[in-house]
């Protein structure tokens, strides 16, 4: 997959020209970093802001376009320069939930399918916590809530699964990975969405 596309500096004002929500532009931070530690993790830290600017956009519609959500991305994301490498990463995580039949081709793609819906469930699981953290977050505590289907219930269990799935990994883990993925950021996420 190419390094070309957007700088961040240009993914972060074309992110916040279509997003205002601070809970979006915090979720969006934490993709971001969570897909950073994934190509790090995986072989392809030359390609880490790319990964990276691939978590911050992939909700660019969702805010102001929920009934089109990755189908008003390629637009936005093409007004603003994204390269098609990037539109398709975007649109991909959406595979199978929206009216979008783009599959997730490249490892980063299904690490962005499997870990979106997974960082939401991890976050609620901290912030119930005392230290309201995922530094001492353990996988047992996240799968306990997993088998909650009430707890975080915006949180699609079947989509984490297929995401598991797709990648070929056991869940568990794909939870331990994204919970110290999610470690990795967390200080970065919060130090800028007390800033927004």
């Amino acid at each position: 997959m190419s390094k070309a596309g957007l700088s961040r500096q240009e993914a972060w004002e074309l992110l916040r020209k279509y997003n205002k929500d601070a809970f979006h532009l915090q979720h969006a931070l934490t993709v971001e970093g969570v897909m950073k530690w994934y190509a790090g993790e995986m072989g392809f830290a030359s390609e880490e802001e790319f990964w990276g600017n691939a978590g911050l956009l992939h909700d660019i519609d969702f805010e102001e376009f929920p009934q089109e959500h990755c189908l008003k991305a390629p637009e936005l994301l093409r007004s603003g320069g994204a390269c098609e490498e990037l539109i398709h990463a975007v649109v991909s995580h959406g595979y199978g939930l929206t009216a979008v039949d783009v599959k997730p081709e490249h490892l980063m793609e299904k690490i962005l399918f499997a870990s979106d819906e997974l960082t939401g469930l991890i976050w609620a699981c901290a912030i119930i916590r005392p230290s309201k953290s995922t530094m001492d977050l353990e996988l047992k505590s996240v799968k306990k809530k997993f088998k909650t289907p009430a707890f975080a219930a915006g949180c699609s269990r079947e989509v984490i699964t297929r995401g598991a799935a797709l990648l070929g990994w056991e869940l568990d883990t794909l939870i331990e990975k994204t919970i110290l993925a999610m470690r990795s950021c967390e200080e970065a996420v919060n130090a800028s969405a007390a800033s927004l």
